[in-house]
C-alpha cells in the first residue's frame, strides 16, 4: 500500500488554544504525523477547519423567502412555514438545494456541520445523497425515525414533541447523540431539555445563570446561533444569547448558523457579527467555530495524530498583509475568498 506524504509550511494556529506559530506540518495518509518549528515557514496562515454546530440545510430551498410571522409561525412543527415548503419541495430539489449549501460551506472553510433533519428517514438519506463526494461531512441528527439511520435524534423542543422520553431511550439504546433546541424564545423549556441530559443543547438565547450553571456542571456544551437569533427576533440586546454569561459559567460554546432560509451558513460572518456585537475575544469566538468537530470523534484542532482538516489564508496577497493580530483577522475580516487551499477529509482542494 503506497504512504502518502504531504509537508505544509506556514504561520499555523496549534492547538486548542490557537497559538500561532512559524512550522512545518507532516502529513502522512491524512494524519498529522509531526509539527517541527521552521522559523523561515512562509506568511500562509494555516487555521484548523471550521466546524458549523447547527444548520438546517434543508432550508435552502426556501432561501429568502419573504417570510414574516413569529418564531413559532416560521420554523415551529408539524405546521411552521419551513415545513410546509419543506413538504412541497421535490426530492431533486431538496438534494440539489442541500449540495449546493455544502458546497458553498466547503468554500468556506468548513469541513464539518451538526445538521438537523426533517423528513425522517428518506430526509436523513436524501442529505447523505447531497453531501456524497463533498470534501464537507455532516452529522445528521434525524426525527421522525430518520434518528435510527442518522449519526443522533434532534428535538425541536420538549414543548414542540410527544413522546420525547421514548424518544430519547430508543435513541441512547441505539447508540446515538442526543440534542435539544431549548432557550431559543423563554428559558421555559431548557429544564425539561436538561434533565436528559443531552450531549449538547442549541441557542439558549434566553437561559438562566442557573441554567447555564448546570450545562456547565454536566459539561453539556451549547450550540449558538447569533445572527439567527436576531433576524428571528428572539434576540434584542448582547445578553441574548448571554454569551459572556455563558464563559463565566465554564460552559462550552459552539458556534452555528441555524436555518439556510434566513442565514447563509457562513461561519466567517457568523465570527465577524458575534466579534462586533458581542466583543468576545477572537480566540474564544476561533474556538467556539472549531469545537463543534468534537462531535465527529476527533476535533479539528491542529496537533500531532489529529487527521488533517484545515486551510490556508493567503495574506500576502491582500491588504490583510498589513495585520498586527493575524487570528483576530481570521476572525472580523477574513472570508472564502482569502482561502487560498483547503486539506479537508484527507484530501488537498
Amino acid at each position: 500500500m503506497k504512504i502518502t506524504e504531504q509537508i505544509l509550511s506556514g504561520q499555523v494556529l496549534l492547538g486548542e488554544d490557537l497559538v500561532l506559530s512559524p512550522v512545518d506540518i507532516i502529513i502522512r495518509d491524512g494524519i498529522i504525523t509531526a509539527i517541527e518549528e521552521n522559523h523561515k515557514a512562509p506568511p500562509i496562515i494555516f487555521c484548523p477547519a471550521l466546524f458549523n454546530a447547527h444548520t438546517h440545510l434543508g432550508d435552502t430551498i426556501a432561501m429568502d423567502c419573504g417570510a414574516t410571522g413569529d418564531l413559532a409561525a416560521l420554523v415551529t412543527p408539524p405546521n411552521g412555514l419551513k415545513h410546509r415548503l419543506l413538504a412541497a419541495a421535490s426530492r431533486a430539489d431538496l438534494v440539489g438545494g442541500m449540495r449546493a449549501s455544502l458546497e458553498d460551506m466547503a468554500r468556506s472553510g468548513i469541513a464539518g456541520c451538526a445538521d438537523f433533519r426533517e423528513g425522517g428517514r428518506e430526509g436523513v438519506l436524501a442529505l447523505r445523497d447531497a453531501a456524497r463526494d463533498l470534501p464537507v461531512t455532516p452529522f445528521i441528527f434525524g426525527r421522525e425515525g430518520g434518528e435510527m439511520v442518522a449519526e443522533g435524534l434532534g428535538i425541536s423542543s420538549t414543548r414542540d414533541v410527544m413522546d420525547v422520553e421514548r424518544q430519547v431511550q430508543d435513541a441512547r439504546r441505539a447508540g446515538k447523540t442526543v440534542a435539544f433546541h431549548a432557550g431559543e424564545r423563554d428559558p421555559d423549556d431548557v429544564d425539561d431539555a436538561l434533565a436528559f441530559d443531552p450531549d449538547f443543547i442549541i441557542h439558549a438565547t434566553h437561559a438562566t445563570k442557573k441554567q447555564l450553571r448546570l450545562c456547565a456542571e454536566k459539561e453539556i456544551p451549547i450550540a449558538v446561533c447569533p445572527r439567527s437569533n436576531w433576524i428571528l427576533g428572539v434576540a434584542k440586546s448582547r445578553n441574548q444569547p448571554p454569551l459572556r454569561l455563558m464563559q463565566d459559567c465554564g460552559c462550552r460554546i459552539l458556534l452555528g448558523t441555524d436555518n439556510v432560509m434566513f442565514v447563509p451558513p457562513d461561519l466567517f460572518s457568523e465570527m465577524a457579527f458575534v466579534s462586533a456585537v458581542y466583543g468576545l475575544e477572537p480566540r474564544d469566538i476561533l474556538r467556539s467555530a472549531i469545537a463543534g468537530s468534537g462531535l465527529t470523534g476527533n476535533p479539528y484542532f491542529i496537533r500531532p495524530g489529529a487527521p488533517a482538516n484545515l486551510f490556508g489564508i493567503e495574506f500576502s496577497a491582500t491588504a490583510l498583509r498589513f495585520t498586527r493580530d493575524p487570528l483576530a483577522t481570521v476572525v472580523k475580516r477574513a472570508n472564502f475568498a482569502n482561502i487560498a487551499r483547503n486539506l479537508f477529509n484527507s484530501q488537498l482542494k
